[in-house]
């Protein structure tokens, strides 16, 4: 009982709070996430009462299953933008573009941080810095996906900006275990080139055969189904199934194996989106049928923010030179990227506002920089998490923002569905009549 009450206030809290976000002109990701610090351990949480609000972290945790099945279908959709009618376009950009921002990103950050860490050197390591550098690459693919969904934006730097995000997870992956590995040799004195190097990119490639097979499989399944029903069905059990077998972790001659659900998925949707004929009428059933789990994602999200962070004001003032470094780096990177690779002007003066949301892969990589210690750990983790806060409220409106300077969305926003059907109910009353 406490749970589904739980959750009908967050999905409630979420898309009443949206309403308020229309008048103010905000996307909707954004009054979401306000909903959740509304509801979380800080505000109403904070009054005890179970089922109300979220009274601890540990009770929003309970919910984290509901959170990868969020991202899975998140990285999903994702994969839809991959069709190979659309990457011959602008495949080649998008993989210039993807990669060296995300490199340029983590060089920029590390040399800032490197920088605090010699004027700070007993409160900052830097192994700290190294990690954070490499964090700082990803990109949330979740809000952003929500922003592009919400207002319907269509055009150069949304279709270039999707396949740019997909690729960030990728590099970020590589960047991150690169770095951490250099962190954690730093740390110990010794040096592993089987975590440097090996893991990283067997956990990458793994990932892309994993989520091939199962998108060949799928598509296998799906052939023996006609009706739209049972064809959705099929595809949230692939989904599922996905992501439960993205979840494995085993060790090999002393060869850590693990996936990156988020890649695993997204090459389920590339493949299938690419091999299946009914792909793309599946593909916008499914997404009706998430609307109500992403809000729920995305309050949890808000609930799950660290506010305590700033009360120590050196993680903020870290926390300021992080976000400064960072919306530099992916700014610069992707404009000087995107003129590399001679793209449209918009993509040029735009796109780099577009990618500074961060949220679930950062967090997920703070989490398991847990490994160098737990003093560093915690500073690694609460510079994100305080990262996470400020990106999260204000990088759906900028990437809003941007893609309106771009002209890729209607000013006017969304029609309303009870408009929508009152026009179509009068065009046919109408024709009726005549």
């Amino acid at each position: 009982m406490q749970a589904l009450l739980s959750l009908s206030i967050a999905l409630l809290a979420g898309l009443m709070l949206s309403r308020v976000a229309k008048l103010a002109k905000l996307p909707a990701v954004t009054a979401y996430l306000v909903a959740g610090i509304l509801i979380g351990p800080y505000c109403l949480g904070a009054f005890g009462v179970k089922g109300l609000g979220f009274v601890s972290m540990e009770d929003i945790e309970t919910y984290s299953l509901l959170c990868d099945v969020a991202l899975g279908f998140i990285a999903f959709s994702i994969g839809n933008e991959f069709r190979l009618s659309q990457l011959k376009k602008i495949g080649k950009q998008a993989t210039i573009i993807g990669i060296f921002q995300a490199v340029f990103t983590t060089l920029l950050v590390d040399a800032a941080l490197i920088t605090v860490h010699f004027i700070v050197p007993d409160k900052f390591p830097l192994p700290v810095a190294i990690v954070l550098g490499a964090i700082a690459a990803a990109t949330a693919p979740a809000a952003t996906l929500m922003v592009v969904k919400q207002y319907k934006a269509k055009g150069p730097v949304t279709d270039t900006l999707l396949p740019v995000v997909a690729l960030d997870d990728a590099v970020g992956l590589v960047l991150f275990a690169v770095s951490f590995g250099i962190a954690g040799a730093i740390n110990s004195g010794t040096v592993s080139i089987i975590s440097i190097l090996v893991e990283p990119l067997l956990e990458v490639v793994l990932s892309l055969i994993l989520g091939s097979i199962m998108g060949l499989l799928f598509h296998f399944c799906e052939r023996f189904f006609h009706s739209r029903s049972k064809r959705l069905s099929v595809s949230i059990a692939f989904v599922f199934l996905t992501i439960a077998l993205s979840m494995l972790k085993f060790e090999i001659g002393g060869v850590h194996i693990a996936f990156s659900s988020l890649l695993v998925c997204m090459m389920l949707g590339t493949i299938f989106c690419n091999i299946c004929d009914f792909s793309e009428e599946l593909m916008e059933r499914v997404d009706r049928w998430t609307a109500p789990l992403f809000v729920l994602f995305f309050v949890l999200s808000g609930a799950e923010l660290e506010l305590s962070v700033f009360g120590d004001i050196v993680i903020v003032l870290i926390g300021l030179v992080y976000i400064l470094s960072r919306s530099a780096g992916k700014y610069t990177g992707a404009l000087l990227s995107s003129k590399m690779a001679k793209s449209d002007d918009n993509i040029v003066k735009y796109l780099g506002i577009t990618l500074l949301p961060q949220a679930g892969v950062a967090l997920g990589m703070a989490m398991k920089s847990q490994a160098l210690g737990a003093s560093m750990g915690l500073i690694i983790s609460n510079i994100t998490l305080f990262a996470v806060l400020i990106y999260e409220l204000v990088g759906p409106m900028l990437t809003k923002i941007a893609l309106m300077k771009a002209g890729e969305i209607n000013p006017e926003g969304k029609t309303s569905a009870r408009h929508e059907h009152a026009k179509n109910h009068g065009l046919s009353h109408h024709i009726k009549e005549k």
